[in-house]
C-alpha cells in the first residue's frame, strides 16, 4: 500500500505549515490537527494512512497519543511517525517503545522525511 493520506499533528502553526507544504508538494493528501485529542478524533472519523505526530504538545503529548493508537485494536496497524525537536537517542527509543514506527528530528529535512515515509510502505 502506497501512503497517500497523512495526518499532521502539531501545536505549532509554523511546523504544521512546513510539514504540510513538503507533503503536498510531493503528492500527499494532508489533514491537520493541533492537539493529541483532536488527532484521536480525526483518526477515528477518517482514518489516515500515516500519522506524523509531534511529541511536545499541550494536553496529551505525542507519546501518550501513540500509546493509545498502539493499544487500540482498531488502530494498532496505523503507522505513527514521531516528529520532534527532541533529538536525543532516548527520545527516539522511547517513541519506538510507545509504538511509533519511526522518529524524525525537526527541523525536518524533506528528503529524509520522504525516505522514511517510503520505507513504511
Amino acid at each position: 500500500m502506497r501512503i497517500k493520506k497523512v495526518l499532521v499533528v502539531d501545536d505549532s502553526p509554523t511546523d504544521r505549515y512546513v510539514l504540510t507544504n513538503i507533503l503536498e508538494q510531493n503528492g500527499f493528501s494532508v489533514a491537520i490537527a493541533e492537539s493529541g485529542e483532536d488527532a484521536l478524533q480525526m483518526i477515528r472519523a477518517d482514518k489516515p494512512q500515516l500519522v506524523l505526530l509531534d511529541v511536545v504538545m499541550p494536553g496529551q503529548n505525542g507519546y501518550q497519543v501513540t500509546r493509545q493508537i498502539a493499544r487500540d485494536p482498531n488502530l494498532k496497524d496505523l503507522p505513527v511517525m514521531m516528529c520532534s525537536v527532541k533529538g536525543e537517542e532516548t527520545d527516539r527509543i522511547w517513541a519506538l517503545c510507545q509504538g511509533a514506527c519511526d522518529y524524525i528530528v525537526k527541523p525536518v529535512d524533506p528528503d529524509e522525511l520522504l525516505a522514511k515515509i517510503g520505507a513504511i510502505e
